[in-house]
């Protein structure tokens, strides 16, 4: 499975970004998956998961009613719409798909300027 993200970038306070991570290879392996993120100096954290139909989902404390996950099967892709963003937020996020293993992708670099 390679998981690749895409949607990063530069933005002011108060704005959105949306991240994708589309999904190739033997994707019939993925069940969960989720977004990490990583700031400076910081550990990695889960920011959100969600199940493999989309029907359930979790999202740290920080993001909730900010951020939303969802992911479209049939096209392989999952999605981080994230809203009101905060200089806070500025991390590299990753995209992680649970298989017989957990996958990882290259991360995309979200900065929030104030």
């Amino acid at each position: 499975v390679q998981l690749v993200e895409s949607g990063g970038g530069l933005v002011q306070v108060g704005g959105s970004l949306r991240l994708s991570c589309a999904a190739s290879g033997s994707t019939f392996r993925i069940n969960a998956m989720g977004w990490y993120r990583q700031a400076p100096g910081k550990q990695r954290e889960l920011v959100a998961g969600i199940t493999s139909d989309g029907g359930n989902t979790n999202y740290v404390d920080s993001v909730k009613g900010r951020f939303t996950i969802s992911r479209d099967n049939a096209k392989n892709t999952m999605y981080l719409q994230m809203n009101s963003l905060k200089p806070e937020d500025t991390a590299v996020y990753y995209c992680t798909a649970v298989g017989h293993r957990k996958y990882w992708g290259q991360g995309t670099q979200v900065t929030v300027s104030s």
